[in-house]
């Protein structure tokens, strides 16, 4: 069975570098903690993380898909749940329950969705 961080996917979700794919981007694995803090090279082969000057700007880009992506679930979520008529969030009839609900899981999943777009955005530029 292979390790699932040696996969290009696994590595940008576990934010390893995307060349060797062992070393950690980020200094802290707690996205929570200290979100931005990130190695200046990898740990172990010595990749380049600060490529240039505004190199992350692209990451916004990544950002904001990802967002998008979030707040597709929570309407097909939503969706889902006022169609089972056990649970009823009023979805359709409270525009406000799609908007209460998107905005506290866009604010807590923030840091994840920073650190997930900058590695996604060096994986992109990185053979």
């Amino acid at each position: 069975m292979s390790n699932p961080a040696r996969t290009a996917l696994g590595a940008i979700v576990r934010n390893r570098c995307p060349r060797c794919r062992e070393g950690q981007i980020f200094r802290t694995k707690n996205p929570y903690r200290a979100t931005t803090a990130m190695h200046p090279q990898c740990p172990r082969c010595g990749e380049d993380f600060q490529r240039e000057p505004g190199f992350y700007f692209g990451a916004a880009y990544v950002s904001y898909a990802l967002t998008v992506a979030l707040w597709v679930a929570v309407l097909v979520a939503l969706y889902t749940f006022d169609a089972l008529d056990w649970i009823t969030f009023g979805f359709f009839s409270h525009v406000g329950t799609f908007l209460a609900t998107g905005i506290t899981t866009l604010v807590l999943l923030l840091p994840v969705i920073y650190r997930l777009s900058r590695s996604i955005w060096i994986a992109m530029f990185t053979k």
